[in-house]
């Protein structure tokens, strides 16, 4: 077979496609989710600390290069996983039926490790998979109808299993119930996985709602801050009065921007979290309960409006950026047409100039003819008066008289000339 030019990435990229893998779930078995919110560098210090967990379980240490590991320590099972901005911790446990106190499966980890663990807790949960010969679903509706509380309650995989849980914090963790009718070990995983992402997108979306409702009050503040300078726009009497509401006009669009470069990102991510968590939704497969809302219908209700207010505000920024813009730029508009007039008004006013300064230098021209003739002629007549006994029978006044009009000729042509020189300079120079 030929050997061809192999894209480096070509490997890579196929492996991507089968990295992450659901964990199989053999019914019963307790699965205990953390995800850890990167802060302060913390991504960079979890190949070291789940080293650390593979050194005290006596396992080989574990690669982290790929994002994503898998531990089977006998006890309980692992499955990490780096993400873009959070880190999750998968910890499954089979549940010892002949042990009532266990409740999760968190129990054989060490407690100093997990008090280590790298960044922010942003979700904790708890999954209990039980098959419906040990925890019948009607008992459980049984219980749940009297208490009052919202609880989402339906079946999934086209009623292969049952999902139980009030999406409520309590002891630190959310927690699910999910039962197991005829759902395979890969099914039980990839729905355990569903719920996992659900839980954890929803939560990674509404971090953009408090930065939505901050944004809010200062968006509040820049429309009426802009609706006033753009009164003052209209009612403004003087070049000076438009420059300063353009100053005022350029720091509000210099705030809006910051907050638009601060803001963008959450902002998009929540509305791609919130894709994600409809997709998983979607994937659930899920059948209606008498009674009891779904997964589905929960989130839109709760988590729809929240996603619909911060998407909202992003618009509403957006829009008010424009507007700013729009407005910054005619106002600019009409400082620059003031600038041109006043320009134009100072360069008919420097014109004016430079014809009176060559009137004055027309005349100052003259009186140098005048001045260079008189003493020219004072010349002619010293050498004439020296010269009078060669010159008879002229007199030195006759040959004065007779110089002048020669010597104011030579010199008015002297003077022309050399301002047609200048002139050409200068032109050879503008050009």
């Amino acid at each position: 077979m030929p050997l061809f030019d192999e894209h480096p990435q070509r490997q890579a990229l196929n492996s991507e496609l089968h990295a992450r893998p659901p964990v199989t779930l053999e019914t019963p078995e307790f699965v205990t989710y953390l995800a850890f919110f990167h802060v302060n560098g913390s991504a960079e210090r979890e190949a070291a600390h789940l080293c650390q967990l593979a050194e005290q379980l006596a396992l080989p240490a574990p690669d982290t290069t790929s994002g994503h590991v898998f531990l089977d320590a006998g006890g309980f099972r692992l499955k990490w996983e780096r993400h873009s901005e959070f880190t999750s911790y998968t910890f499954v446990r089979r549940i010892d039926t002949t042990d009532a106190a266990a409740e999760h499966a968190l129990l054989e980890i060490p407690a100093g490790w997990r008090k280590e663990i790298p960044g922010k807790l942003i979700v904790a949960t708890h999954i209990e998979l039980r098959s419906v010969g040990e925890v019948a679903p009607d008992t459980v509706l049984a219980q749940l109808s009297p208490t009052g509380m919202t609880t989402v309650a339906s079946q999934v995989a086209d009623g292969a299993g049952w999902v139980f849980t009030d999406f409520q914090i309590a002891d630190g963790f959310s927690r699910f119930l999910l039962l197991d009718a005829s759902l395979t070990p890969r099914q039980a995983g990839r729905t355990v996985q569903r719920l996992l992402e659900i839980e954890t997108y929803r939560m990674m979306a509404l971090l953009a709602f408090p930065v939505a409702k901050d944004i809010r009050r200062l968006l509040a503040r820049s429309e009426d801050e802009l609706a006033d300078l753009m009164d003052s726009m209209g009612s403004a009497g003087s070049p000076e009065d438009e420059r300063i509401v353009l100053g005022r006009l350029t720091r509000l669009a210099a705030d809006v921007e910051r907050s638009v470069a601060r803001t963008t990102f959450r902002f998009g991510a929540a509305a791609a979290y919130y894709r994600l968590v409809r997709q998983r939704i979607e994937d659930l497969r899920e059948v209606r309960l008498r009674g009891f809302p779904t997964v589905r219908e929960f989130m839109e209700r709760r988590l729809a409006p929240a996603i619909d207010t911060c998407a909202t505000i992003a618009r509403r920024q957006e829009d008010l950026s424009s507007r700013i813009a729009r407005n910054s730029q005619l106002l600019r508009t009409r400082v620059d047409v003031e600038l041109e007039r006043q320009n134009q008004e100072l360069l008919a006013q420097m014109n004016r100039r430079a014809k009176l300064q060559l009137r004055l230098q027309e005349t100052v021209e003259g009186l140098s003819v005048v001045a260079i003739t008189y003493y020219g002629s004072q010349l002619v007549q010293y050498l004439a008066k020296g010269a009078k006994e060669y010159i008879s029978p002229a007199t030195p006044e006759v040959v004065t008289a007779a110089s002048i009009p020669l010597i104011a000729g030579l010199v008015a042509l002297g003077l022309r000339r050399m301002r047609r020189q200048l002139a050409a300079e200068d032109g050879d120079a503008g050009h």
